[in-house]
């Protein structure tokens, strides 16, 4: 496990970068604010990270409280990781930082790999309310727990049970979205957006 290197400065900011300002730290809380996960998966939903990398930003997220490591029981005996509630306190932190970089978004390049889950917090920042959401996307299926206060905020896959409403979409609207040129709202207006369910957040989607 490597030292934590540190700024050596008396500043609140200084010491939060202290341990989530190194390469790629941010982005594994992205991941596991999914809920619990094998080193695997994050490999393959964290491209261009190399298994050292990842093996050693696990190791210091862990010292540094951010992440706990245990093994699931049989039959799956495999260890995943998972946020502490200090990681998941980072959750408004990676929401504001998103936020602010609508900006640099723009269209997305070739080289751009995409997974449709990294729609989920722009989903998230965009939709009022609580209640489970369903998202499908011709690259994948994720839902939400809007207004969820602990625990995980977004899953792959189907809702793990019947959701409060399902969104139909494709990535060029999860885009605009993101990049803060449409709201949901006006997505669902123009038809960009499909949206089923009986639940409150449905009815208030359609009626908006």
């Amino acid at each position: 496990m490597s030292p934590r290197r540190s700024y050596d400065q008396y500043c609140s900011a200084a010491r939060a970068l202290d341990v989530v300002g190194d390469r790629w730290t941010l982005l594994i809380v992205r991941e596991l604010l999914a809920g619990p996960r094998r080193y695997t998966d994050l490999h393959a939903d964290l491209p261009g990270v190399s298994t050292d990398v990842l093996a050693s930003r696990l190791k210091d997220m862990e010292r540094d409280g951010l992440t706990t490591r245990r093994r699931l029981p049989p039959p799956g005996a495999a260890y995943v990781y998972e946020l502490t509630a200090r990681g998941r306190e980072l959750l408004p932190v990676l929401q504001a930082l998103g936020e602010w970089g609508e900006g640099e978004l723009g269209e997305r390049r070739p080289t751009d790999a995409v997974r449709a889950h990294w729609f989920a917090l722009p989903l998230l920042r965009a939709l009022n309310g609580e209640g489970l959401v369903e998202v499908r996307l011709d690259e994948g299926h994720f839902h939400l727990h809007v207004g969820a206060e602990d625990g995980p905020v977004y899953g792959d896959g189907p809702a793990p049970g019947e959701p409060d409403a399902r969104l139909e979409l494709d990535v060029d609207t999860c885009g605009a979205v993101s990049r803060g040129e449409s709201t949901v709202t006006d997505a669902v207006r123009d038809g960009r957006i499909t949206v089923t369910g009986d639940g409150t957040l449905a009815k208030t989607l359609r009626e908006a």
